[in-house]
């Protein structure tokens, strides 16, 4: 064990969120338990079923209204504020690290709180997306700012978090199954110490440490150790 990490990386998936009552996507009551994500979340339906994508996107909206970070996410702002984290790296979309005082988060499959036009890629208001739908300007279809399946990583995002994880002490994995590529890759770059949190462990990514856990109980066992 490193006893204080001087860099620390953090990678985060949908079990950082869940404990907000986020719901995961692969569990058997995640999203796509009852939603084909092939029939709601591809470039394709967002172009010929919009009406369908909409519909999808503005729900996971309108739930996201009453979610608030728990203490996992208060401890990785607090680690943040101590100078000690050099990435929070995430798959989700739901922001939690920022509205718990995170900053330097490389959103690596982008937000749900920020919108745009899917044509021109102007930039519209939340607002405009639930109610107006198509954009001012073009006449587009109007789109969460989120990689949907089929499109590509924002790739600035993705070589900041990798640079980063290359560079670190440590790096603590929360909440991810590693099932989805490109970014169970991110993993095998760090150099150094690898631990990963998660309720389920079987993972085939090889760890120096596993805590079998949800996000805030593992976080919390690790913030005692390090004394910070």
């Amino acid at each position: 064990m490193v006893e204080h990490p001087k860099r620390l990386a953090i990678l985060t998936g949908a079990g950082m969120s869940t404990e907000s009552g986020v719901p995961d996507f692969r569990s058997q009551t995640g999203l796509w338990a009852n939603h084909d994500p092939m029939q709601t979340a591809t470039v394709q339906v967002l172009e010929d079923q919009y009406d369908t994508f909409h519909a999808f996107y503005g729900n996971r909206l309108e739930r996201l209204q009453a979610i608030e970070p728990h203490n996992g996410h208060a401890i990785i702002t607090e680690w943040q504020k101590k100078g000690i984290v050099s990435v929070i790296a995430t798959q989700n979309v739901d922001q939690l690290h920022q509205e718990s005082g995170s900053e330097n988060v490389a959103e690596l499959h982008g937000n749900l709180r920020e919108y745009k036009c899917h044509d021109c890629r102007e930039e519209v208001k939340q607002k405009d997306f639930i109610a107006k739908k198509h954009c001012h300007r073009c006449g587009g279809k109007l789109r969460p700012n989120i990689v949907l399946f089929g499109e590509q990583l924002p790739m600035q995002t993705w070589e900041y978090a990798a640079k980063c994880i290359r560079e670190s002490d440590v790096l603590v994995v929360i909440g991810t199954s590693l099932q989805v590529a490109p970014v169970n890759q991110l993993p095998e770059l760090a150099p150094n110490e690898r631990i990963y949190i998660n309720e389920e462990i079987d993972t085939p990514i090889p760890f120096t440490r596993t805590i079998q856990a949800k996000a805030g109980e593992g976080l919390q066992r690790l913030s005692k150790e390090w004394h910070i």
